[in-house]
């Protein structure tokens, strides 16, 4: 019976190497001079240090560029509130979501279900969900319409078997 998976990854070599580069173009930017920004990349979180609420967003818009020109999806990306640091400086912590939580994955499943296509089926596995169903044509009618809803999360499929 045909079917594949649905995942929600991110590739983290291309998350670092993304916030390396932002990290350098802030180290060489005139409008960061003497602000102490820092961006710093932990296992599954991204944390923004900087002088105010101004530079924390031109920091973020930094962050983004890099992160969609390594075609890193800004969807797995979950800002937290922006905090008050010592000596009047501020810090946010970006965290990476990845996998496809049991609330995220009834919502799909319930969207593929009231798709009505015949012999679809679905169960959630973990941190994704496997779509199988009779008809290889079905399962490619399910994905594109999954690519074209927004759920919030990036999302990828992936183990199409025949």
């Amino acid at each position: 019976m045909p079917s594949f998976d649905v995942v929600s990854e991110v590739d983290m070599q291309e998350v670092r190497n993304a916030v390396d580069q932002a990290a350098r173009e802030v180290g060489t930017r005139f409008d960061f001079k003497d602000t102490g920004s820092s961006i710093e990349l932990s296992e599954k979180s991204i944390e923004l240090h900087t002088a105010s609420a101004e530079r924390l967003r031109a920091l973020t818009q930094v962050l983004e560029e890099k992160l969609v020109r390594r075609k890193v999806s800004l969807k797995a990306l979950e800002y937290g509130k922006v905090e008050e640091a010592a000596k009047g400086t501020v810090r946010q912590t970006v965290s990476l979501t990845v996998g496809i939580s049991d609330e995220k994955a009834r919502a799909i499943g319930k969207f593929v279900k009231g798709m009505g296509l015949k012999g679809i089926q679905h169960q959630v596995q973990g941190q994704q969900l496997r779509v199988t169903g009779k008809k290889r044509d079905d399962l490619q009618t399910v994905i594109a319409t999954l690519k074209e809803q927004d759920f919030g999360i990036p999302l990828q499929f992936t183990n199409f078997r025949d």
